[in-house]
């Protein structure tokens, strides 16, 4: 018997897709490459582990106890092959991922902070959203994430890093008709509330802290990116919510965007660091912790309002684009 771990990690996908197609695509091979390995696998074993139907793929139940052993076997050899890349703290090969509200503001402040403390360390970096960044860990492809907390996912090891507060933007004529001294998240109009397109958590907790509907949003108005929001904001489309983390970038590009506190309690959201929690760790996932506080330090004390307040173009006649309630 001569099982490889080509075969499992063929019959992984296969069990993930339930179609050789997909599953074949998934693993950058053709379908009759996959569909030889899976039928040697079975004669390996003597045992039929799927059933083959016109346009999908079950597996029997022998399948699935297979494939269940399969992946953490498969799980192992990724550690293996992790625990051979690392020397003791931030070394090697680091494959990290960002949230997309994150990675353009925390990015630019860690990433000489990272080379400095090591200039051979191999850096890798991934923008996307929970959703993937998360199975980009679970299958080995990433070492760690910086998302927002709790993931709610048993099998990784979550870092809080810092708190970052929400806070309400607008254009300045509209903000104007505001009462920033006592606004809160749940008065916004939901027609003039402008968020992230699905899939950012992002959107998920502007909704939960201004008790909205998805289906009460204005539709036409879904913006990809923090940026893309701010630019329609300004211009006056409406309102959004802005992670402090951001203001430092966000108003510096849209100098006519109108940025106030709530009224407390102040909504806000927990970012921190994630891995696997059969990753192996000698002190490099605590180290890039602690970077990254630094950086993000940094970022929030940028995006301090009297700060921005100062240096906007307006400060002299004693007008401010930020407020703070």
């Amino acid at each position: 018997m001569n099982i490889t771990l080509r075969q499992l990690r063929y019959l992984l996908s296969l069990a993930d897709e339930g179609h050789f197609g997909r599953a074949a695509e998934a693993c950058s091979v053709s379908q009759p490459a996959l569909s030889v390995q899976i039928r040697d696998l079975e004669t390996n074993l003597g045992a039929k582990l799927v059933e083959r139907h016109t346009r999908e793929v079950r597996m029997t139940p022998m399948g699935r106890e297979v494939a269940r052993r399969a992946r953490r076997i498969l799980d192992e050899v990724a550690e293996i092959e992790q625990r051979a890349r690392w020397d003791k703290g931030l070394a090697g090969q680091l494959a990290l991922g960002f949230i997309p509200t994150v990675a353009p503001y925390l990015l630019p402040l860690a990433l000489p902070r990272l080379r400095a403390k090591n200039l051979r360390l191999d850096l890798g970096i991934r923008e996307a959203t929970t959703h993937h960044l998360l199975g980009e860990l679970r299958e080995g492809r990433l070492d760690a994430a910086v998302v927002a907390l709790p993931a709610g996912e048993d099998d990784l090891v979550e870092l809080p890093l810092f708190e970052d507060r929400f806070l309400l933007a607008a254009s300045k004529a509209r903000a104007q008709e505001l009462s920033p001294e006592t606004v809160r998240p749940e008065q916004i109009d939901p027609e003039q509330l402008l968020l992230l397109d699905e899939g950012h958590c992002l959107t998920d907790q502007a909704l939960e802290v201004c008790s909205i509907s998805r289906r009460s949003l204005r539709t036409d108005l879904r913006a990809a990116s923090l940026a893309t929001l701010s630019r329609l904001v300004e211009s006056g489309f409406g309102m959004t919510l802005l992670p402090e983390l951001s203001l430092w970038v966000e108003t510096a590009a849209a100098p006519n965007l109108a940025v106030m506190r709530f009224a407390a309690p102040e909504p806000r959201r927990t970012i921190g660091l994630v891995r696997r929690r059969l990753s192996v760790d000698d002190g490099w996932f605590t180290e890039l912790a602690d970077t990254l506080r630094e950086a993000a330090a940094e970022a929030l004390e940028n995006s301090d309002l009297e700060r921005i307040a100062a240096m906007s173009p307006d400060a002299g006649a004693g007008q401010s684009a930020a407020k703070r309630v």
